[in-house]
């Protein structure tokens, strides 16, 4: 497995290698000890799934400390823009984000840390995304972030007529109201 930086700290793509052969492929697509041979440490406890419609925009999502949460996301179906905005208070990257296109054929991941917000676009008629999580959901901590903040400016490469997004997510506050009790 490939570990590949994206500037910004901790939060890489992930490249597995593939053994393709006349009956289909096989491929790792988590391994602790390559990760952690690589100075990356986090103990996974919980696997979540959603499958999307095209033109679908989940998200931005993340949950407040001590429930913050490292997500570990790749798509078994489908394509997606996978985009995490860094809302790490003092980071030199905090209010940019980084967006990849993952899909079921690149079968690349994107390990996004703590302190980040997280969302997706589904690109293809339809896409089923899995994700690891190092800690467990708690409705408590969950908060967001709008998903056409104009700070952010997020290109999600779909086109605006396109654009589904549940009730919750066009209600999430803008980047700018970002809680006070982020210390993440």
């Amino acid at each position: 497995m490939e570990i590949i930086e994206t500037g910004f700290k901790e939060l890489y793509i992930l490249k597995p290698r593939i053994f393709p052969d006349s009956r289909g492929y096989f491929y790792e697509s988590f391994n602790r000890r390559v990760l952690q041979s690589a100075g990356i440490h986090y103990d996974f406890v919980q696997d979540n799934q959603s499958e999307s419609a095209y033109g679908v925009i989940r998200g931005l999502h993340y949950q407040l400390e001590p429930n913050s949460q490292t997500k570990l996301v790749r798509v078994i179906q489908g394509e997606i823009y996978d985009v995490a905005v860094d809302i790490r208070k003092g980071s030199s990257s905090f209010g940019q984000w980084y967006g990849i296109h993952l899909s079921c054929e690149n079968k690349l991941q994107l390990l996004i840390p703590r302190g980040f917000a997280h969302g997706f676009s589904v690109l293809s008629k339809k896409a089923v995304v899995l994700y690891k999580t190092d800690d467990y959901y708690s409705k408590y901590a969950e908060r967001g972030i709008v998903y056409n903040d104009k700070t952010l400016n997020i290109d999600w490469k779909l086109i605006p007529s396109a654009v589904l997004v549940s009730e919750r997510d066009m209600n999430l506050p803008a980047f700018g109201q970002l809680n006070k009790d982020i210390s993440i």
